[in-house]
C-alpha cells in the first residue's frame, strides 16, 4: 500500500537539499527506508558535486574564477584534493592555509567541501608524500617487485609509513574540527585516493615475503565464515576451491594465482586505510570512504591497479577496514550502469566521487540513474574545473532540476515510488535502446528513449533519461530529457489508463509554479507523456482509469 507522507507541504519543501539547524550536528549517514543517506546539519543531503583536477586546490588564485561556474552550474559540493606534501612540507611541521583558504571560498559560495586526502598513494603511487618522505626510502621502504625491482610506492608493509600518514592526517583532522565543527563545511573525507598495487598483484619485499608465509589473520576468517552466503562470487569461489580452510597461510587458504595474491593485498590495503581513517576519526568523526579505480575486463590483477576496493573485493575490504565508513567507484568505462550498480551493497552508502570526466553528455543520465534507481547519496564528475560555458551545461539543467525535486527523491529514496531509467551500455559503448518497464500502483509505466517525431539521426539517445517520482496514488513527477512514456491499467475490471493532466512547470523556492498545460499535441492527444529531447524538464502528470 502507498505510504504517502508525501503531502508534501512548503515545510518539508523548505529542506530543498538540507536544513540547518541552530546548533550544527555531525555530518552523518543514516538508514532510511533500507538504503543510507547522508545527513548534514541534520537533515537528508543529496551531493550535486564536482570533483577538481588533481592540482587545482593547490593555487587559490587560480581556482578563484570557478567558484562562480560551479554556482552556475547548481553544485552544491566540491571535492578537492589536499595534499600531504603540502600540508606537512616539514616533519612534524603543520601548514593548514591551503585548507583554511579553500574552506573559506567555499562558504563565501555557499558550497559544501568533500576532502580528498593525497596520502601515500594517488592512482596507486606515491606522487604525493612529502619531499622527505621521498628523500628517505630506508625509513619509509618501497614496494618491491616480484623481479627484485623498486618502485615509487610506499610498502603497505611498514609501520613507519602507516603511522606517519596517519599522524599527519590525524593533525588535518583536529584542525579541520577546530575551524569547521560549527559550520560543517567539509562534509566528508576521502582516505587516499584510488589505492592499488602495479605492476604486480602484490608486494615481494622481505617483510611481504614473510607475511604471506604466514597465517590468514583469523579476523578475516571469520568474516569469510560468518558472511558464506553473501560472499561475493570471485571470493567465494577462491575460497570454497581451496577447501574453505579455517587456518593456514595465504597460499594454503586462497592458492598461488594472481587473484589469491590480490586478496592479499587487498586486506594490507584495508588495514592501512582503516588505521589512518581510525586515527582520523579519533580527532574528528566525519563520513570517511575510499574509491577504487576499477579493473578492466579480462585484465589480471597486477595489470591494473589491483587490491583496491573492487566489486570482487568488497568483502576484504569491509572486513579489513571497519572504519571506512563505505567504499566508491571511480567510473571510467562506458558500462556505467553494470559498475555503478556492484557497489550496491546492504549498509554501503552508494557514492561515486568520480564519474568520469566534467562535460560528457552521458552525465545527466548517470546522476539521474545513481539517485533515482541506486539511490545514491551524491555523483560528482571528475576536473569540474575544465567547464567552460557553465550557462548552457546539460548537467547544470540536470542539478537544478534535481535540486528542485531533493525533498521528494530524498523522501522517497529506498522505496518503489521512486524510479529512475537510462540506455545502458557494455564496455564496447554499445547501447541498449530497449523499452523499460516500472510498475507504480496499479500502472504499467512503458519508458522509450527519444522522439517519436524526430529522426533517429537527430536524436542522442546517451543523453536521455528520465527519473519518475509517485507522490500519491494517481500523480507523478516526470522529470529529465528524451524519453516517452506510455501507461497500462493493471486493474482486473478492463479500465483503461488516461492522463488526465500534463503540466509543464518547476519549483521557485520550493513551490511548484506550473507552466504550459500539455493535453494536445504535446501528449499525441493523451497517448503518451514525452519530455524534450534538447534539455531537461519536470512535467508534473495526473492518470485517471476509464472503461
Amino acid at each position: 500500500m502507498a505510504h504517502w507522507r508525501l503531502a508534501i507541504t512548503s515545510q518539508i519543501l523548505g529542506l530543498c537539499l538540507f536544513v540547518g539547524n541552530a546548533s550544527a550536528e555531525l555530518p552523518q549517514l543514516v538508514s532510511h527506508n533500507g538504503v543510507e543517506q547522508l545527513h548534514v546539519e541534520g537533515a537528508p543531503f543529496l551531493i550535486l558535486g564536482g570533483e577538481l583536477g588533481n592540482s587545482s586546490a593547490s593555487n587559490r588564485e587560480q581556482l578563484q574564477p570557478h567558484w562562480e561556474t560551479f554556482q552556475t552550474l547548481g553544485i552544491n559540493t566540491i571535492l578537492a584534493p589536499i595534499n600531504w606534501e603540502m600540508i606537512e612540507p616539514n616533519e612534524g611541521n603543520f601548514d593548514f592555509s591551503s585548507l583554511d583558504w579553500l574552506i573559506e571560498d567555499a562558504r563565501e559560495h555557499d558550497i559544501k567541501l568533500v576532502i580528498l586526502w593525497f596520502g601515500s598513494w594517488k592512482n596507486s603511487m606515491s606522487s604525493y608524500v612529502p619531499a622527505w618522505v621521498k628523500r628517505d626510502w630506508k625509513r619509509f621502504p618501497r614496494v618491491q617487485t616480484a623481479d627484485g625491482n623498486t618502485t615509487e610506492i610506499l610498502s603497505a608493509f611498514s609501520d613507519t609509513n602507516v603511522n606517519t600518514d596517519a599522524n599527519a592526517y590525524a593533525a588535518m583532522m583536529k584542525h579541520l574540527k577546530m575551524v569547521d565543527a560549527e559550520q560543517n563545511t567539509v562534509i566528508m573525507v576521502q582516505v587516499e585516493n584510488e589505492i592499488g598495487m602495479l605492476p604486480d598483484a602484490r608486494e615481494h619485499g622481505p617483510i611481504a615475503e614473510k607475511t604471506w608465509a604466514g597465517n590468514v589473520p583469523q579476523q578475516l576468517i571469520e568474516h569469510l565464515i560468518a558472511n558464506e552466503d553473501a560472499l561475493t562470487p570471485e571470493v567465494r569461489k577462491i575460497w570454497t576451491t581451496h577447501g574453505k580452510k579455517t587456518a593456514g597461510s595465504w597460499a594454503d587458504v586462497f592458492g598461488k594465482t594472481p587473484a589469491a595474491e590480490e586478496i592479499f593485498t587487498a586486506w594490507h590495503y584495508a588495514i592501512y586505510a582503516d588505521k589512518v581513517a581510525k586515527a582520523g576519526k579519533s580527532e574528528y568523526n566525519l563520513p570517511m570512504y575510499v574509491n577504487a579505480a576499477l579493473d578492466r575486463p579480462n585484465v589480471l590483477p597486477g595489470k591494473y591497479p589491483s587490491g583496491g576496493p573492487l566489486p570482487h573485493l568488497l568483502d576484504i575490504w569491509k572486513a579489513g577496514a571497519p572504519n571506512i565508513d563505505f567504499l566508491a567507484p571511480d567510473i571510467y568505462y562506458p558500462n556505467y550502469v553494470e559498475r555503478v550498480s556492484e557497489y550496491v551493497r546492504p549498509g554501503n552508502a552508494l557514492f561515486i566521487p568520480e564519474a568520469n570526466r566534467a562535460g560528457r553528455i552521458e552525465s545527466g543520465p548517470d546522476l539521474l540513474y545513481s539517485i533515482g534507481e541506486l539511490d545514491a547519496i551524491g555523483y560528482s564528475p571528475f576536473a569540474i574545473d575544465s567547464i567552460e560555458d557553465a550557462k548552457n551545461e546539460p548537467l547544470g539543467q540536470a542539478y537544478k532540476m534535481l535540486s528542485d525535486l531533493a525533498p521528494h527523491i530524498l523522501e522517497l529514496q529506498g522505496t518503489d515510488h521512486l524510479r529512475a531509467f537510462r540506455p545502458t551500455s557494455n564496455y564496447e559503448g554499445e547501447l541498449d535502446l530497449s523499452d523499460r518497464t516500472a510498475i507504480f500502483g496499479n500502472y504499467e509505466f512503458t519508458i522509450s528513449f527519444g522522439s517519436p517525431w524526430r529522426d533517429k539521426s537527430e536524436q542522442s539517445p546517451s543523453a536521455y533519461g528520465a527519473m519518475i517520482i509517485q507522490t500519491n496514488d494517481e500523480e507523478f513527477y516526470i522529470a529529465g530529457r528524451g524519453v516517452t512514456v506510455k501507461f497500462k491499467s493493471l486493474n482486473t475490471d478492463g479500465s483503461v489508463a488516461g492522463i488526465e493532466s500534463a503540466i509543464n512547470g518547476e519549483f521557485i523556492e520550493g513551490e511548484w509554479k506550473a507552466g504550459r498545460w500539455f493535453n494536445g499535441d504535446q501528449t499525441h492527444q493523451g497517448r503518451h507523456i514525452l519530455l524534450d529531447t534538447e534539455k531537461y524538464s519536470i512535467q508534473k502528470v495526473k492518470l485517471y482509469t476509464y472503461q
